[in-house]
């Protein structure tokens, strides 16, 4: 249930139904049919919220919060990303008989850099635009969209796959250190690194 907000409060007490008994009827049918179904939620709401806002049921959310999984957002996960690129690189393939090889460093350090407020799905997007407008090789910043590029808060210099990395760690390093006001032990928690292996970069890439 994404956009669950606009769920009617009628549709909640069929779902309701659904959990509880187990029963359904289909629109149009005139009698109950047995569920055997195992139900997943997701939400881009805080329910708990809209329950206290009495815009959501509270029987309703207790009986869907019986196990809660957060997922963090991608700019939170960024070690994600290459992983994330190269599977949708292989589906696109696939989908359009295409043998893209990857991205190039200098759209990598782009995507690394990126705030990602859409999350997956703009990654997504972006991955199928450049599939789009590159017809073999690698995707290279020509094949992303013009106010991508425009509005990044990195401009990696051409350069080596090291120099590159060295830019985009320095970049992450720096951002999760903003992010928890100076708090090492947190940034290095948020970048999913130990404590002496951050200590350790800002010595070599000298982030003081």
């Amino acid at each position: 249930m994404d956009e669950i907000g606009e769920v009617s409060p009628a549709l909640q007490v069929r779902l309701l139904r659904v959990l509880q008994e187990r029963v359904y009827e289909p629109l149009g049918g005139t009698k109950p049919f047995k569920a055997d179904v195992r139900v997943i939620v997701a939400a881009n709401r805080d329910l708990a919220h809209m329950v206290k806002k009495g815009a959501f049921r509270e029987d309703l959310f207790y009986r869907v919060n019986v196990v809660k999984l957060v997922l963090p957002p991608l700019r939170k996960r960024r070690e994600d990303i290459p992983l994330l690129v190269e599977h949708f690189i292989e589906r696109f393939n696939r989908a359009q008989g295409k043998r893209i090889s990857g991205v190039n460093p200098e759209v990598m350090a782009f995507l690394m850099a990126h705030d990602w407020p859409g999350n997956v799905r703009e990654l997504e997007n972006l991955i199928e635009h450049g599939f789009v407008l590159c017809d073999k090789g690698r995707i290279e910043l020509r094949h992303l969209p013009e106010d991508f590029i425009a509005h990044a808060p990195l401009t990696p210099s051409r350069g080596n796959m090291s120099e590159v990395r060295r830019s985009i760690e320095a970049h992450a390093i720096r951002e999760a250190l903003k992010r928890n006001h100076g708090n090492r032990l947190a940034a290095a928690r948020e970048l999913g690194i130990h404590k002496s292996t951050l200590f350790r970069k800002l010595k070599t890439l000298g982030i003081s």
